[in-house]
């Protein structure tokens, strides 16, 4: 399906009825790649969450992987969850005029009104510390959310973008603003670098300066949310000092 006005330019586009996974299909697809590639689908099989969870995608839903063969190191790549999670509140504030509700949850979450609106799921393949083919995955709730039995324990609420603002928009809609956005974002990492990404993404950070847990596959951090690192790392303040975590759920 060929771009409408408004798509940046360089990003291909491609809308699928059903499909197991975009970001599996962004697998399949990436050794013929020429650029930057949109897969959405408007049904998916196998939708996977984060660490294999099954990720709920009823119709209407919002499902895309944006496909990309990037040649920056694997730790500079991952920064692009801080552009999607940016494009992501761009395309959000689009659709519904207005930004009150909306926050950035570290590592990968969007929320709205406190709940889980949006989230992001990166997946790679490489060999030798280059990369064969980058994949991020977005998923949003646009016309229902999962129910709280369907959630981690702890986890925050689901909700939908009907539920709590009223506004209604088709997922290729969706994607005709969150694509110009992510183009946006993209352009300043690679141009000035993650500094003002950082910045940006601080500025919209959920429960920043309060204190939140972060939970590894080993422990549990308890602790004053001060920053993200110019590694993408979250720092907390916790009773035995300063904490830099790669990686985590966050709860609060």
């Amino acid at each position: 399906m060929k771009p409408g006005a408004g798509w940046p330019e360089g990003y291909g586009r491609r809308v699928l009825a059903r499909v197991d996974s975009t970001n599996a299909e962004a697998a399949r697809r990436a050794a013929t790649l020429a650029g930057p590639e949109w897969i959405l689908a408007l049904e998916q099989t196998a939708a996977r969450g984060r660490r294999g969870r099954a990720w709920a995608n009823p119709p209407g839903n919002f499902a895309a992987t944006l496909a990309m063969r990037p040649s920056e190191s694997p730790d500079r790549v991952a920064l692009r969850s801080f552009v999607a999670a940016l494009a992501l509140y761009d395309a959000l504030a689009a659709a519904t005029g207005r930004v009150d509700g909306l926050a950035l949850k570290w590592p990968n979450d969007v929320l709205l009104n406190g709940g889980k609106l949006a989230g992001i799921l990166l997946e790679s393949a490489g060999a030798g510390g280059g990369l064969s083919h980058f994949a991020i995955g977005i998923g949003v709730n646009l016309v229902a959310a999962p129910g709280m039995a369907e959630v981690e324990p702890g986890a925050a609420r689901p909700v939908s973008l009907l539920s709590e603002t009223g506004v209604a928009i088709e997922p290729e809609a969706f994607l005709d603003l969150l694509a110009p956005a992510y183009a946006r974002h993209e352009a300043q990492f690679v141009t000035y670098g993650f500094a003002p990404i950082r910045t940006a993404w601080l500025a919209r950070a959920a429960k920043l300066g309060e204190t939140i847990v972060a939970r590894t596959t080993r422990d549990s951090h308890e602790g004053r949310f001060e920053t993200v690192d110019e590694a993408g790392n979250l720092v907390l303040v916790t009773a035995k000092g300063r904490t830099s975590i790669a990686a985590a759920e966050v709860f609060f």
